[in-house]
C-alpha cells in the first residue's frame, strides 16, 4: 500500500474535505482545451456534472452518451491555511481511464488506468486560505494500449466512437469520489498486515509500516470492543495474537491496527485499518480458508446501474448484498476491473469471499467477444501482434496498483490477473507468466493467482494452464453453443471438457465463473424457448447437474446478478440480460432456484461452521 492506495482516514492528525458534488463539466471535441489554457482560466460555457458519476446516460443527446475523447472537469476548493505545514492531495478513488490533473494552472499529475485510486500532491500550487481552481482532464479512449481493449472508429462525419473488446458499455468520467487530504509532513506512507498461521488459537501475524521520517513507530492491535490486544514498537515485526477471532465466511471478524508515528509523547501522525485475520491456501483440489475447504456460491456483477452507470452509489451496493445475502451467496468476482474499495469493506464486514480481478478484459481482438469467445482461435493472438511490448508495461502496472490498494483486506482470497484471454498461441506463454510471476512477488500474503479460461481455449488447448493455482472457467454450452432444441448436446459437450479437464488439471480446484443465458423479464413459454425465464432455469439445471458430478468443482459463480448495459447491436436488448436479476434489482424466476440451492449448500464442504466460535 502506498500512500495513494491507502483509504483515507480521519484521525488524530489526518483530516479529509470531500470534493463530492456537483463539479463544472465539458467536452473538449475539438481537442482545444491544453492550447485554449482551460486548466488555468476553468472551462468554457459548463455544464453541471455530479461527482461520482458516469457521465453517459446523465444526457439525452446521442454524440454526447457515447463521447471518446478527452473531457474536462473543473471546480473551485477552499484549501485552509493550518494546512500549510503538513501535505496537502487530492486523492482521486478512480478518473476512467486516463487523467491530469491542474491546480491553479500547475500540472500536479497524471494517472492511466481507471479503477485504482490516485493523489495528487498539491503544495506546491497552492493559495493557502484561498479558494484555488481544480481541473482534471479525463481521456476514455481505447487502444491496445490500455486496460481494458478496444479501439476508436472515426466515422464519416469525423465523430469518434469507442469500440471495446469487452460486452459491458465504456461508462468513464470521475466514478468514484473525491477527497482533499491532510496528512502530517512526517507521515504514515504504508502498512501491511498478514497472518502468516493460525495454531492452537494464536494467529501468528507479521506487520509491516513504512514511513518518510525517521522517528519511532509504534503499532495497537484492538478487538471489535475497543480493547487493545497487543501492542508493539518497531517499524516492523511479528505478532502474536492469543484466542483470535478469526475472519470467516458469513462469520466475519475484524481487529483495528492502529500505527503511529511517535516522539516521546507526542503523537506526529496516525493511521489505522480494519483487518480481519485468516489464511487461505490451495491443497490438492481443495480450496482452504483458514485450514477449511469451502464451496464458492455467487456471481460475476458489474457496477452498473440506471443512470448513475458506474458512478459508486453505495445505496445501489448496499442492495446488491442484500440480493446476495438473501440467495446464500458467499462471494463474488469484481468483473472486469477493480470495484470501489468501499465494496471490498462491506465484503470484510459481512463475511464474502472475493475474486479480485484486474481489468485485464478485452484480450481477443473483437467487437463482439461474447459471440467470438466460442469460435476457433486464429493463428495469431493479440499475444503475437507488434506493440504487445507497450500492453504488458500498462498491465503491468495495473496489478501493481490493484495489489497495493487491495492486500490488507480479508476478503480477497484470490487474484484473477485476465479474463477471457486467447491462450491458444505459443506467443501468449511469456506475457502470462510475466504477470503470474509479479503477481507473486507483489502480493505479501501469497494468493491464489487465476484468469478465467475462455470456450474457444477449452481443455487441451489453453497454453497457460501451468501458471493457475487454480482454474476458472466461463462456459455457455446451452447458449452460444448449442442452444435452445440442442441443449441436451449442450450437456454432452460440457461433460466431456471436464473429463477432459480432469486428465489434463489433476491436481487443481476448477471455478465455473461466468455460465448463463439471457432472459427477457416477463417472458414465458411452454414449452420453453430462448430469452424465456422458463429457458434460464432449465439451463441452470443443466448446468448444475454437470457441476455435481464433479468433486473438484468448487465453485460457481452465474453470469451475471443484474443484467447490466453493454454496447447496441443486433444480440443485445437495451444491455445483457443475463442477470439473475434485472437491472433495477428485481428477481427473474432462476433467483429462486439458485436461492434453494445455495442455501442448501454449506460454505464450508467439511461442514464446520464459524459462526459457533463468535
Amino acid at each position: 500500500m502506498s500512500f495513494d492506495s491507502m483509504y483515507p482516514r480521519t484521525t488524530s492528525t489526518r483530516r479529509i474535505q470531500s470534493l463530492d458534488g456537483t463539479w463544472d463539466f465539458t467536452f473538449d471535441r475539438q481537442g482545444v482545451g491544453e492550447t485554449e489554457k482551460w486548466q488555468e482560466v476553468g472551462l468554457p460555457n459548463p455544464v453541471d456534472m455530479p461527482v461520482p458519476a458516469s457521465f453517459s446516460d446523465i444526457f439525452t443527446d446521442k454524440e454526447s452518451r457515447e463521447f471518446c475523447g478527452d473531457m474536462w472537469y473543473a471546480r473551485r476548493v477552499f484549501i485552509p491555511g493550518e494546512w500549510r505545514n503538513g501535505n496537502v492531495d487530492i486523492r482521486f478513488d478512480a478518473a476512467t481511464h486516463r487523467a491530469v490533473v491542474y491546480l491553479n494552472g500547475i500540472r500536479l499529475v497524471e494517472h492511466e488506468g481507471g479503477f485504482t485510486p490516485f493523489c495528487a500532491h498539491a503544495n506546491d500550487a497552492v493559495r493557502w486560505n484561498d479558494w484555488n481552481l481544480l481541473v482534471v482532464k479525463v481521456n476514455n479512449e481505447l487502444s491496445h494500449e490500455s486496460l481494458p481493449l478496444g479501439r476508436v472508429k472515426e466515422l464519416k462525419s469525423g465523430a469518434r466512437i469507442n469500440q471495446p473488446y469487452f460486452d459491458f458499455f465504456n461508462y468513464s468520467g470521475l466514478q468514484r469520489s473525491v477527497r482533499l487530504l491532510y496528512t502530517p509532513s512526517e507521515r504514515i506512507v504504508d502498512m501491511t498486515v498478514v497472518t502468516e498461521s493460525v495454531t492452537d488459537g494464536t494467529a501468528c501475524v507479521r506487520y509491516e509500516i513504512e514511513t518518510d521520517g525517521e522517528h519511532e513507530v509504534r503499532l495497537f492491535v484492538r478487538d471489535a470492543d475497543g480493547a487493545t490486544v497487543v501492542e508493539a514498537k518497531g517499524a516492523s515485526g511479528a505478532l502474536e495474537i492469543e484466542n483470535a477471532h478469526l475472519w470467516n465466511i458469513q462469520a466475519a471478524y475484524l481487529y483495528t491496527f492502529v500505527a503511529q508515528i511517535v516522539n516521546g509523547d507526542e503523537v506526529i501522525d496516525e493511521y489505522f485499518d480494519e483487518i480481519g485475520l485468516r489464511t487461505v491456501a490451495i491443497e490438492g483440489r481443495d480450496f482452504l480458508v483458514n485450514g477449511h475447504p469451502v464451496y464458492l456460491k455467487g456471481f460475476g456483477r458489474h457496477e452498473d446501474s440506471p443512470i448513475h452507470g458506474r458512478g459508486f452509489d453505495p445505496v445501489v451496493a448496499r442492495r446488491d448484498f442484500e440480493l446476495m445475502k438473501w440467495m446464500g451467496c458467499n462471494s463474488f468476482r469484481t468483473s472486469h476491473y477493480p470495484y470501489a474499495e468501499e465494496e471490498l469493506q462491506e465484503a470484510d464486514r459481512e463475511g464474502f469471499l472475493v475474486i479480485d480481478e484486474v481489468a485485464a478484459v478485452g484480450f481477443l481482438v473483437s467487437t463482439q467477444n461474447f459471440d467470438d469467445a466460442t469460435k476457433k482461435s486464429v493463428a495469431k493472438t493479440l499475444f503475437d501482434l507488434p506493440g504487445i511490448e507497450k500492453t504488458l508495461e500498462v498491465h503491468e502496472q495495473a496489478v501493481r496498483e490493484l495489489i497495493d490498494r487491495d492486500k490488507n483486506y480479508a476478503c480477497v482470497c484470490a487474484w484473477s490477473l485476465f479474463n477471457e484471454p486467447d491462450f491458444s498461441t505459443d506467443g501468449s506463454v511469456p506475457y502470462a507468466t510475466q504477470i503470474f510471476d509479479l503477481a507473486r512477488e507483489l502480493d505479501p500474503q501469497k494468493r491464489p493467482r487465476s484468469y478465467t479460461n475462455v470456450t474457444r481455449c477449452r481443455a487441451g488447448i489453453d497454453k497457460c494452464t501451468h501458471l493457475a493455482d487454480f482454474m476458472m472457467l466461463n462456459r455457455y454450452d446451452g447458449w452460444y453453443v448449442s442452444p435452445g432444441p440442442e441443449i441436451e448436446d449442450a450437456r454432452e459437450i460440457l461433460v466431456e471438457e471436464m473429463h477432459e479437464w480432469e486428465e489434463l488439471e489433476p491436481d487443481k480446484p476448477f471455478f465455473f465463473t461466468e455460465y448463463g443465458c439471457d432472459t427477457m423479464a416477463g417472458v414465458h413459454k411452454l414449452p420453453s424457448v430462448m430469452w424465456s425465464e422458463e429457458y434460464q432455469v432449465e439451463y441452470f439445471k443443466m448446468q448444475h447437474e454437470v457441476f455435481d458430478m464433479f468433486d473438484w468443482v468448487v465453485g460457481e459463480q452465474p453470469w451475471n446478478l443484474c443484467d447490466f448495459q453493454t454496447v447496441e447491436g443486433k444480440m443485445r436488448v437495451d444491455g445483457n440480460k443475463k442477470g439473475a436479476f434485472t437491472r433495477d434489482r428485481q428477481p427473474k424466476a432462476v433467483a429462486f432456484l439458485l436461492r434453494d440451492r445455495w442455501r442448501a449448500k454449506s460454505d464450508y464442504i467439511d461442514g464446520f461452521d464459524p459462526r459457533s466460535e463468535l
